[in-house]
């Protein structure tokens, strides 16, 4: 298998450093959700965690909630809703759309204000590496004291700020050294969540939660960190270097793996922008199989925009799969052999999970099976790899619903979300 990383900039050998494949991959900041931004973001996750597993893979993934920002502080505060409430029940409503598009859920889904008490350990380790100040009670990281920033984005010094500005970056912050310093540790404001430390009340930056999260679940060094490509700079670019200094592991990351943006109306599809297509309104009008499909026929580097005719060919190929599976088999002759589609379907994935040669495979296997059927031909065998095939996009083909251990999965998460679950 063979994926693209975006610190390299080149498709490279899969070399998962042990048997089970680590991967971590940034969660939402709960609140108007679930976009179709968010979704390729964790349908694309949840295709290669599939496929590897149909591969024989063990896998231990985490995904985040990024519960406490100044985003989700902002939208609270405009709303008049406590902010832990809108949190708890925005999160509720992502984890229903995850159940209801068959998604593997997490092995760990942590909340930023689980860790609190990891973060400020990992700030106080940063400022011992002699990387990071403290000045009026909050604690940065100095970019200068890190020559490999920048490794990920490979953006030149004078082109970050303007994107940092507009990704929560406050350049103009007086107890920075310059501008492009990020928080690690933001004392506290009136009014907002705080919480103890060694530099006084307050809570932490954006970027510590997930580097902190990452390595303490997964380890110093994690083979696949996913999230989409707005998060490379600074985000991403950030938890490199909160984690290097500390571990004194090279690389972080082994592939980086980001997701394109999804437009719609002409721009990127965001909540500032208000341009959203949400999953919970598609749903009323088609199938999750149809909706897995649309997603998975995407590549994930590539830039695409919502498209409603797309999606109906989606809801017709769905159903053409879903009819092939449910075929009562009566052949009486030889039987269809799969192989040949499941070699196909492999070599598409195994090629930086390209969708197009897999999803061919897949309709051509249904073609086979109903022409095979009405030859008198046994496909049984072929309609259980059908089955096993479109499973690994996520489908459910020949059941009323998502598999047990999607529902039960992100059941027991959503257990920590309390009173969340009916709001």
């Amino acid at each position: 298998m063979r994926l693209y990383n975006s610190l390299s900039q080149r498709v490279e050998d899969f070399e998962p450093q042990a048997e089970a494949v680590t991967i971590y991959v940034c969660g939402i900041t709960p609140y108007d959700t679930t976009h179709l931004g968010h979704a390729f973001t964790y349908t694309t996750t949840d295709l290669l965690i599939r496929y590897l597993e149909y591969s024989g893979r063990k896998v231990r993934y985490v995904q985040n909630v990024t519960d406490i920002d100044d985003d989700i502080l902002k939208r609270a505060a405009s709303v008049g809703e406590d902010w832990k409430a809108l949190g708890d029940r925005w999160t509720a409503h992502f984890i229903r759309d995850m159940q209801a598009l068959n998604v593997r859920p997490p092995d760990h889904f942590p909340r930023a204000t689980d860790v609190i008490e990891d973060i400020v350990d990992t700030v106080s380790a940063l400022l011992d590496a002699d990387v990071a100040y403290e000045r009026g009670g909050s604690v940065y990281f100095d970019i200068d004291r890190f020559e490999a920033f920048g490794q990920l984005s490979h953006l030149p010094r004078p082109e970050m700020l303007p994107i940092a500005n507009e990704r929560g970056n406050h350049p103009d912050d007086p107890n920075k050294r310059q501008p492009l310093d990020f928080v690690l540790w933001q004392a506290a404001v009136e009014g907002e969540p705080s919480w103890r430390s060694p530099w006084g009340m307050g809570r932490p930056g954006w970027h510590i939660e997930c580097s902190t999260m990452a390595t303490h679940l997964l380890g110093d060094t994690i083979d696949v960190h996913g999230g989409g490509s707005d998060l490379m700079f600074p985000h991403h670019e950030c938890e490199i270097a909160q984690v290097e200094p500390i571990t004194r592991q090279r690389p972080f990351v082994r592939t980086w793996m980001h997701t394109a943006m999804v437009r719609h109306q002409g721009e990127k599809m965001s909540k500032s922008l208000g341009n959203l297509v949400m999953v919970s309104d598609l749903l009323e009008d088609v199938s999750p199989n149809a909706l897995r499909l649309y997603l998975g026929r995407h590549h994930y580097r590539l830039v695409w925009a919502f498209d409603q005719t797309e999606l109906e060919a989606a809801v017709g190929l769905a159903d053409k799969l879903e009819a092939a599976v449910r075929l009562v088999d009566q052949g009486q002759g030889s039987s269809l052999s799969p192989e040949s589609a499941i070699q196909a379907f492999k070599a598409g994935l195994d090629d930086d999970l390209q969708p197009g040669p897999a999803l061919e495979a897949l309709e051509a296997l249904a073609d086979s099976i109903m022409e095979a059927a009405q030859q008198g031909a046994r496909v049984g065998e072929a309609q259980s790899a059908l089955q096993d095939l479109a499973g690994v996009f996520g489908l459910h083909l020949g059941r009323p619903g998502p598999e047990e251990r999607v529902v039960a999965g992100w059941s027991e998460h959503l257990k920590r979300f309390e009173g969340a679950a009916t709001a």
